[in-house]
């Protein structure tokens, strides 16, 4: 399999907004977000489909999930945290985490962020 877009980015090949690492986990800011603060977290493994990935890399990607989602509400006062498993846009297992505050917020499409909008949030939210 060739590497995938976040393998490139945990490599540091492709630039991004990282807010968390740990040894099998990546977080960054998605540059199309659904609302400011959404992340993907990501195995380090390279696997297409999350349920693929040895328990070990499942456990950390589900911790390193609930470590960004309680970061969001600290940090941004979000009402709610979201999660989506999408797996259909980049073959390599992720999860999205996003603040919202209504069913409408959550439903909405994501859309292109500033760069320095997505910068500013980045230094927020690092760990």
């Amino acid at each position: 399999m060739a590497d995938s877009l976040f393998t490139r980015i945990i490599r540091g090949e492709i630039s991004c907004y990282k807010i968390y690492e740990d040894e099998l986990t990546f977080a960054f800011l998605d540059i199309n977000p659904k609302t400011p603060g959404h992340t993907l977290i990501v195995s380090k493994k390279q696997v297409d489909e999350f349920q693929d990935l040895p328990h070990e890399d499942y456990i950390a990607l589900m911790q390193a999930v609930k470590k960004i989602a309680l970061r969001q509400k600290e940090v941004l006062g979000a009402k709610r945290i979201g999660l989506q498993v999408i797996g259909v846009d980049v073959p390599h297992a992720h999860v999205h985490v996003f603040p919202f505050s209504s069913a409408e917020e959550y439903r909405q499409p994501p859309k292109a962020a500033p760069d320095e909008e997505l910068a500013a949030l980045a230094k927020k939210l690092a760990f």
